[in-house]
């Protein structure tokens, strides 16, 4: 199985650049042609929530409309600049997106089980997952605890040491975190928000952040840093699971590149 992870495209409504300068549905664009041109396409993808950078309805129909050109299916979870009823209206019971309440779901149809949170609170930057749907979790583990497992959200569940990414991080992660402790079938926890990849030991498995499809956050690890964005080569995550290798990770920078070439004469 190999899952393409996707995140914070940011999406505007046709004619708007983001902050003045990017064409957001041209990057999102770009990783979309990138991911249909691999060797080994992605059996699933899933777009790790900032879908787009208002909540308005016609970003998410140009996130759909840009997202329509993928060759493989992929599901989406919202993020901090999402809203739950115009990203719900928007798809119309596709994308495996629950009809009511919060938007967590799993995906069961690959040798991976995807289970998909939502971690909006809308109106703040910071998320959270709340006690209802950490004991969803709970209970959905613990349905199928020998099917190895990647759980999907926005806000990472650890602290990146970037000051303003973490002001605004998953209030409730150790709750969330004492739970996923307890199955260890979690074979990852995958998430968006900080525009950078990462990764590190926590609870017991992985847990990783996906670059932006769009902008990165610069990497200014001092305190008291501002906030600030870079224009670095865009990027994606690629999931790749087999049973004799388990679960490797690769970040897959977007573009077009010279090459491949052969290491023969």
């Amino acid at each position: 199985m190999i899952l393409a992870q996707l995140s914070d495209p940011h999406i505007c409504a046709p004619g708007r650049l983001l902050f003045g300068r990017s064409d957001t549905a041209a990057a999102l664009a770009d990783a979309v042609a990138r991911l249909n041109a691999l060797p080994t396409p992605p059996d699933l993808a899933v777009v790790t929530g900032d879908l787009t950078d208002g909540g308005l309805a016609e970003e998410y129909a140009e996130f759909r409309r840009v997202m329509a050109e993928l060759e493989a299916p992929f599901v989406v979870l919202p993020g901090n600049h999402d809203r739950r009823a115009a990203l719900r209206a928007a798809f119309d019971g596709a994308c495996a997106l629950p009809a009511t309440g919060l938007l967590h779901f799993v995906v069961e149809d690959h040798p991976v089980r995807l289970i998909c949170l939502d971690s909006l609170v809308e109106g703040r930057g910071r998320g959270e997952l709340g006690p209802e749907q950490i004991s969803w979790l709970d209970r959905t583990l613990g349905a199928a605890p020998e099917r190895p497992t990647l759980i999907a959200l926005h806000h990472p569940p650890f602290s990146t040491g970037i000051g303003h990414v973490d002001a605004v991080g998953l209030a409730d992660a150790a709750d969330f975190g004492a739970v996923v402790a307890r199955h260890p079938q979690v074979e990852r926890v995958i998430a968006g928000h900080a525009h950078r990849a990462m990764q590190r030991r926590w609870c017991g498995t992985i847990a990783s952040t996906a670059p932006s499809t769009t902008h990165a956050v610069a990497l200014d690890l001092r305190d008291g840093a501002p906030a600030a964005f870079i224009y670095e080569t865009a990027g994606l995550q690629l999931l790749h699971w087999r049973e004799d290798l388990g679960l490797v990770g690769h970040i897959l920078p977007i573009g077009s590149f010279d090459g491949p070439h052969s290491y023969g004469p």
